[in-house]
């Protein structure tokens, strides 16, 4: 008599085991996240195959960095012409809040003549190397949404993050290290949390996994007193079979991304102290970054982000939440220019030298910018704006020296070579050799893409 046979039994139990194959063919494609291997082919030769996105959360005045206003200095104290404000609104302004001057004087450094703050003295000094855009605009308003807004695209959570995309694009090099890496740095974590790197609806594997800057990378990543490496290994190795059946029963592909996990961290035990040792490195480049053995910086996540990218990882993101300006505006930027600028300069110097940063992509910025009117009663604060602010970004096929965009005399709005969000994220998915519009993830009965369904081009301009 003939017994039914549930399709599973099949698969996993029959002879030709074909339910052996599948799981050695799916954990073969997991595992080219962790390996050399690219997940997915690239539409043209990529110029960057790394990025190091140094995100200076809580939005940055470009008005004292990077955007000079000298009329905005001969306004200073006066009401703003009432057609720039006309139908404005914002968090904090009222509508007779005068215009504020900027707070620190400007130079032209390097060949190129790029204009930049007094309170950048070493970002003078590679001046040449950078693209700065003048002439960013984004939708959000508010901290978490710019935030997530400039991570995923989207103002709602759930989206997968830039990093995520650039891994599930590329995958990493390194088998012994995430292939995506994040940083917190400031006083708090950014206001978007982690959904600032998260997977959103692409697989788990591919989203961005937190280190702390000294000590263990990671919380008890060490072994506990009692257990040593053998017997770690065959543990490893039964809960492993376990999950392969399970796998093998239920197809759930986060079964897979469960055992890369723990494969994961079994490998960083020995791969991550030596990461973490900063010690290990020359004193004059400690002394270049700012960085200390065994203090917890933004400069030491710099370095650590020139040693993760040494080793293969994929994508390093450094937030930096410290650049919320709505009072104190004047002693807050020069606290958070003395903790990351010289940094952000050593690392392009130190990526230079190496023969590192023609292929690494560095991408500076916040979420938006600030008002060019004073908020509250006083001449020491900012108020959030996302009509104009400035990013700037090198090597990777970025083409050094270059000033693009414009905003009006005030820093109000953009008046020449408008670059959305999505057109920033257009550009480095260019760069990383994707066509934005082609690269996509069946979800949901739609092909998603970071870019969404709305125009937007790469900014040719920016490209060497």
């Amino acid at each position: 008599m003939f017994t039914p046979q549930a399709r599973r039994w099949f698969l996993k139990d029959c002879a030709v085991g074909l339910g052996s194959v599948a799981l050695g063919q799916l954990l073969q494609k997991e595992s080219a996240v962790s390996a050399a291997g690219t997940a997915q082919k690239t539409h043209h030769a990529p110029r960057a195959k790394n990025v190091i996105y140094l995100f200076m959360a809580g939005a940055p005045s470009h008005l004292e960095l990077y955007d000079n206003k000298p009329q905005l200095a001969k306004y200073n104290g006066t009401l703003p012409p009432e057609e720039l404000i006309r139908d404005y609104r914002a968090a904090f302004i009222s509508p007779n809040s005068v215009l504020l001057g900027p707070k620190f004087k400007f130079a032209r450094h390097g060949e190129s003549g790029q204009e930049m703050s007094e309170i950048l003295p070493h970002m003078a000094e590679v001046a040449d190397d950078i693209a700065i855009v003048k002439s960013m605009v984004t939708d959000a308003f508010n901290h978490a949404p710019g935030q997530l807004e400039m991570s995923t695209g989207s103002q709602q959570f759930g989206k997968p993050s830039l990093g995520a995309w650039t891994l599930y694009g590329l995958g990493s090099e390194s088998q012994d290290l995430p292939g995506f890496v994040v940083f917190s740095t400031g006083k708090k974590g950014p206001s978007g949390g982690s959904a600032n790197w998260g997977s959103g609806y692409l697989p788990s594997v591919y989203q961005g996994v937190q280190f702390r800057n000294t000590g263990d990378p990671v919380l008890y990543l060490s072994n506990p007193a009692g257990i040593d490496d053998s017997l770690q290994r065959r543990s490893l190795d039964a809960l492993n079979a376990l999950n392969n059946q399970r796998y093998a029963a239920t197809g759930d592909p986060e079964i897979l991304t469960r055992i890369n996990s723990f494969e994961m961290a079994y490998r960083m035990q020995s791969s991550a102290p030596e990461l973490m040792e900063l010690s290990a490195e020359p004193k004059h480049v400690l002394d270049a970054y700012g960085a200390e053995p065994g203090k917890s910086s933004f400069a030491s996540s710099c370095l650590l982000a020139r040693r993760l990218v040494e080793r293969g990882v994929r994508f390093v993101e450094i937030f930096h939440e410290a650049w919320d300006q709505h009072g104190n505006l004047v002693n807050g930027l020069k606290e958070n220019c003395k903790d990351t600028e010289q940094a952000c300069a050593a690392l392009i110097k130190d990526l230079k030298e190496r023969g590192l940063l023609e292929n690494t992509l560095i991408v500076w910025g916040g979420e938006f910018g600030r008002t060019p009117m004073v908020q509250g009663g006083g001449n020491d604060g900012r108020d959030h704006h996302p009509n104009a602010f400035t990013m700037w970004l090198a090597g990777g096929g970025i083409k050094g020296g270059v000033t693009l965009g414009e905003s009006d005399d005030f820093g109000f709005n953009v008046i020449q070579d408008r670059v959305h969000v999505r057109d920033l994220h257009a550009t480095i998915l260019h760069l990383l050799g994707f066509d934005h519009s082609r690269f996509t993830f069946p979800f949901q009965g739609l092909d998603q893409r970071l870019t969404g369904v709305e125009p937007c081009r790469v900014v040719q301009e920016l490209l060497a």
